[in-house]
Order: C-alpha cells, then structure tokens, then sequence
C-alpha cells in the first residue's frame, strides 16, 4: 500500500466531523434492523429516492418480527417502485429467518450475518459497523470508487482480481477506533464528493494523495464494465376490464422478473395471447395500447399492452382469479405488490 493509513483516517475523519450526513433517518435510533432495512435500500438507489420509502416502510414495519409476520404480498406492496424486487423477497426471507434462528436479534459477526437472504460481506460489514461500532471494513459501490481513484485501480473494479485488491486496502485503511464514523465517512464521500461524473476533487480531504487527480485520470477512473450489448425482449400483457372495472391480475411465480409481484397476464406473442381469449371461450374486441421499453440491468424489455374490455366474465377467469389471482381496484391498492409498468398502466384505468 502507497498510503499511510493514519493520514488516511485522520483526513477522512476530520471531513466527517465538519460535513459528513449525521440526520438521515436510518442514523436516528441505530439499531442494526433500521440500518439494514436502509442498506438494502441503497443498494440500487438514492438517498433523496429511499428517504420517504424508508420513512413508510419503517412505520409498518417497525421490528423486525413485525416484517417476519407480514404477508409478502404487503412487503412488496411497500416496495413497488424502488425496483430490483429480489432485494424485498429476500429481505422478508432473512426477516423470517432472524425470528425463527436468532431470536430476532442479529448475530455478532460478519459472516455469521452474511449467510442471511440476500446480505453479503459488505452490507454485513455495514450492519454492525454502523449499529454497533464493531469493526468490520465495508465495500459498497460509493467505496469502491473512492479507492479505486485513490489508488488509481486499473480496469474494472468488479473483477475478482480487482476486489480482492479494494477488500486488501478495505481492511488496511479501516481503523479499530471511530470505525462508525469511518464507514459512514467512506460513504459520504463516495455519495457527495467522489460521485461517478464530475466528483469535486477540490473539497475533498483526499485530495492531495489522490493517485486518479495526480494523474488526471478521475474522469476515466474508475474504469467501466466492458459493454455488450443488452439484448431485447418482447411481452404482450393482456389487460382485462370486467364490467365493474376492476382489472385481472395473477400472480407471478417467484422467480423470474417482478417475483412474487401481481401482474397482466403475460404471452410471448399477440397469437399466443388471442388463443388464450379463445380457450376461455372470449372472442373480444382487442385494443392494441401503444407499446414502450422497460429496461432491466440485463436487457430491454418492450412490452404491448392488449386491453380487453369484457362484457360477461368466463367461469374460467372466475376460477383463475380465486386461485393465482384478484380484480384489481384502488380499494386494494396497499394489498399489492405491482412491478413499475403495471402500476403505469393501472395508472391509466383508475
């Protein structure tokens, strides 16, 4: 390592102690269930995003038991729109598991915690860290970047080689004492200074160090993931309107896109989609929505909305909907878990 590790922690440190975030709500009350529902959280998004998420999920589900017991439909219901809906299923699974194993209490150490749905070493790290104090160096995406500019990592940070490396530093550069405030600092200034594009190298404490601002590279740094290509899907979501309204939506197995979550029939074609009208003995007038792209981390999605208004409703269909499914109306909406496009489009109908 290139890099006195005191200097390190004291630059950081003292930045946290003038700027650093100490009013978020997952700060307030520290318990480790707070600041993992927070992590999981940020994951994939925002804080402005996750603040007002959090503040909704917190009050219905204030402990940890509290989300054990919940119905997942109602987990994911208090998910729609943040995305990435594993994060949620997996958040009730280790909820359940923390109940059932633990007593409700998180274990002691990082691996101990990492064996729980969808926690791995880092969140694990920042878990207890955060809540607790104990020493646990962490590496999330704001962390990653930092280091990989601060040393000036070449390629891609996510190769095994790489984060081997980054954990390496990780583990060097995190102090025993204030180790809290350490990780906090590392992610304020991933978050604040050291962002993806046009990071204001001149605040922060790193600077003079900074391996990526010596060389002028921090635009490049760190590197990108080798692109290929997304490839492109197609789905047509068949929309049935029964004559009260109430639209038709089934339940979608749990693995596979929007898992557990309540959408529109689903067919790999329109021809697909009109032979199942006709097994239910339906022969409607279709209307052909204007079709639009949903785009997930590994493909495009485009997806045909067929809205169906129904005259009658098939024995058929009453059967589905006792089963796998529910006629949908906003009287239900809290009960439900809907995937981004389809609470677009309900959107449109309510």
């Amino acid at each position: 390592m290139h890099c006195d590790a005191s200097w390190f922690q004291h630059q950081v440190l003292d930045w946290y102690d003038h700027y650093g975030r100490k009013t978020l709500p997952w700060q307030q009350a520290k318990t480790p269930y707070r600041v993992w529902i927070s992590e999981i959280m940020l994951q994939q998004t925002q804080v402005a995003t996750v603040i007002p998420y959090y503040e909704r999920f917190m009050e219905r589900f204030p402990t940890v038991e509290a989300l054990a017991d919940a119905p997942q439909d109602e987990v994911l219901h208090h998910w729609t729109g943040l995305g990435y809906y594993a994060r949620a299923r997996n958040l009730h699974k280790a909820a359940q598991t923390l109940v059932k194993q633990h007593n409700g209490q998180f274990p002691e150490t990082v691996e101990s915690v990492s064996e729980l749905p969808g926690i791995g070493r880092s969140t694990a790290g920042a878990i207890l860290s955060l809540s607790r104090g104990t020493y646990a160096p962490i590496l999330d995406g704001n962390v990653k970047r930092v280091l990989s500019r601060f040393f000036a990592l070449e390629g891609w940070p996510a190769t095994t080689a790489n984060l081997k490396q980054l954990w390496e530093w990780a583990e060097q550069l995190t102090p025993e004492t204030r180790v809290t405030d350490f990780n906090q600092v590392m992610m304020d200034l991933g978050a604040m200074v050291c962002t993806r594009s046009k990071p204001t190298c001149d605040t922060c404490p790193l600077q003079a160090k900074c391996k990526a601002y010596q060389q002028g590279r921090t635009a490049e740094l760190p590197a990108k993931k080798p692109k290929k290509d997304k490839p492109t899907r197609d789905t047509w979501l068949l929309i049935l309107s029964a004559p009260n309204g109430e639209i038709y939506l089934e339940k979608r197995p749990q693995s596979g896109i929007w898992g557990g979550l309540h959408s529109f029939p689903q067919f790999e074609s329109r021809d697909q989609a009109e032979q199942h009208l006709a097994l239910a003995g339906l022969t409607p007038d279709i209307e052909d929505w204007a079709p639009f792209r949903h785009t997930f981390s590994h493909y495009h999605l485009n997806i045909h909305p067929l809205f169906v208004p129904l005259t009658s409703i098939p024995n058929s269909v009453h059967e589905a909907a006792s089963n796998a499914g529910l006629w949908y109306h906003p009287g239900i909406a809290s009960q439900v878990g809907l995937s981004a496009p389809v609470k677009a489009l309900l959107g449109r109908l309510f």
